[in-house]
């Protein structure tokens, strides 16, 4: 009698836990699967949205630079993304080249470099540029930062203009492509410094204190213990950064003139966003013109998609070769 009373109070807090355990695994999986939801709702409701637009259109959607949906009747309605999309990765990959280094940089010198006082401080402050609004960023690029890159714009123009990203003539509003990565490169600094600076300080002790004891210098075990074992999540974050440069709206659409054309000139104006081009539309878009921007949503939803994808898949290919 004893041994049996004793025996159902041990399997008590046992099933109390298998409860428990159902109960984790089967939110974890609803929230899974709710994502999944989401994500094809949003693609489904841009699909539907878009088709009379997609439908109506006599020009090459993908390759045309015109941007004519709300024709009058009878006259031949004509839109593309081309130029859109054009302008869209060229400004993120711009972003990307310019923060992806400095943030790196500012890693390394929080984890293995600042005092700690001067390291929480600092990783404080960049902590902070991701809660500005994008709207004072897109004020400080256009009235501040456009400015006062003219002289720059000038000497790359006068030294490199032999490369075709810098030839001039140079912008006199300094609205250029270049000024939009600029301010870009700053909003996803914050992003891509945050995870590098958590993947390199979860760097086995191990791996540094052999690097250091078979010689090394600090910089040599940043280069061949810390930065290998850290690939994976810089490429993460640089990626999520990407991620939100292609979908910033305001501070672009503030900075860039309008315009439809594919230009790879980064000095002269011209060349539009998608997110930025929809924002500028949109209040004045009826009719077909609200479905051709949805339609640029769309091409706007495939290309972070497939950015996404395309990270997961680098990260992953790293994570097999390291283990």
């Amino acid at each position: 009698m004893t041994t049996t009373d004793s025996s159902q109070t041990a399997d008590a807090p046992r099933g109390k836990r298998r409860l428990g355990d159902l109960v984790f695994a089967n939110s974890a999986r609803g929230a899974g699967l709710l994502i999944l939801a989401i994500l094809a709702g949003v693609a489904v409701f841009l699909i539907v949205q878009s088709l009379s637009s997609l439908t109506a259109n006599e020009a090459n959607f993908f390759t045309s630079t015109e941007w004519s949906p709300e024709s009058a009747p009878g006259d031949t309605v004509r839109f593309g993304v081309a130029s859109l999309a054009f302008g869209t990765v060229l400004a993120a990959l711009i972003a990307l080249v310019l923060a992806t280094p400095i943030a790196i940089g500012i890693a390394l010198f929080i984890v293995y470099y600042a005092p700690r006082r001067l390291a929480a401080l600092l990783g404080y402050v960049v902590d902070l540029l991701a809660a500005i609004p994008s709207v004072v960023y897109g004020l400080w690029g256009l009235i501040y930062l456009t400015q006062e890159l003219q002289p720059f714009y000038r000497f790359l123009a006068e030294y490199l203009g032999w490369i075709p990203l810098f030839a001039g003539p140079v912008s006199s509003t300094g609205r250029t492509m270049l000024s939009a990565g600029m301010v870009l490169a700053v909003m996803i600094l914050p992003i891509i410094t945050a995870m590098s600076r958590d993947v390199f300080a979860q760097v086995p002790q191990a791996h540094r204190e052999a690097a250091l004891a078979l010689g090394a210098t600090r910089w040599e075990m940043i280069r061949v213990a810390v930065l290998p074992f850290g690939r994976p999540g810089v490429i993460g974050g640089a990626m999520l950064g990407m991620g939100r440069a292609l979908g910033e709206t305001m501070a672009v659409a503030m900075i860039l003139s309008p315009s439809l054309v594919i230009s790879p000139y980064l000095l002269r104006s011209g060349n539009q966003t998608i997110a930025a081009h929809i924002a500028l539309q949109y209040p004045e878009a009826t009719g077909t013109g609200v479905s051709a921007l949805i339609a640029a949503g769309l091409v706007l939803f495939a290309i972070t998609l497939a950015v996404n994808m395309a990270a997961r898949f680098v990260v992953s290919r790293r994570k097999e070769f390291t283990e």
